[in-house]
């Protein structure tokens, strides 16, 4: 029997505890209006790390939202840059209240992680794509097919995890690394994907279905 995922991403710990320390020591100081402010910050702080279960979908060929939030983009256009030919770009926006874990959005081989120190441009515009700081995650599918899942670090976030490297096996649904505090993340697809998804639209990283990858 697997043991159950403790909710809350471990690089959040030291964010934690250290506001939690912080609100006790403002406690026992008794410096009430101190303490309630401490406190809020707190519980944010607990609530943007929150790390839940998601159910992903069974379907193979179903390719899954990376993210928690708002899709902004959805355009085809030539990358230059991670898959080197035609694709469907997909861009969804993370503000600081949505769950910032990242999962793995089609299973495969990592190919290439692509990492570029950048700017801080607010992350829901699309200056920030290609200029802001970003780590991209290219997989090779089973079927020879390419996917980049590309981290944009935004105007708050200061900091981009990604635990996976080049020759890891990708899972799709695994979690494999989070932004802190407000960003975004694109994804670049193949343009044989049937797109299941319109700007505007909500979704959740390992359960929203952002289309159907054609074989």
């Amino acid at each position: 029997m697997l043991s159950p995922q403790i909710p809350v991403a471990r690089e959040g710990y030291p964010f934690i505890g250290m506001a939690a320390f912080c609100t006790l020591i403002s406690a026992v100081l008794g410096f009430t209006v101190v303490t309630l402010v401490l406190l809020l910050i707190s519980l944010f702080v607990l609530s943007f790390f929150r790390d839940p279960e998601r159910f992903i979908p069974h379907n193979e060929n179903a390719l899954i939202s990376p993210a928690d939030g708002k899709i902004i983009l959805i355009d085809r256009i030539k990358d230059e840059i991670f898959i080197h030919d035609e694709v469907f770009k997909i861009s969804i926006f993370m503000n600081v209240f949505n769950v910032h874990v990242n999962r793995i959005p089609f299973s495969g081989t990592v190919e290439q992680i692509i990492y570029r120190p950048g700017k801080f441009y607010s992350a829901d515009s699309e200056k920030s794509a290609l200029q802001n700081e970003y780590c991209a995650t290219v997989i090779s599918t089973e079927k020879q097919k390419k996917i980049a899942c590309v981290q944009v670090a935004g105007l708050i976030a200061r900091r981009i995890i990604c635990w996976l490297e080049p020759g890891d096996e990708a899972i799709r649904g695994k979690r494999f690394g989070l932004i802190r505090f407000g960003s975004r993340v694109d994804l670049y697809l193949p343009v044989e994907t049937d797109i299941l998804v319109e700007v505007g639209q909500k979704v959740r990283a390992g359960e929203t279905v952002l289309g159907q990858l054609k074989s």
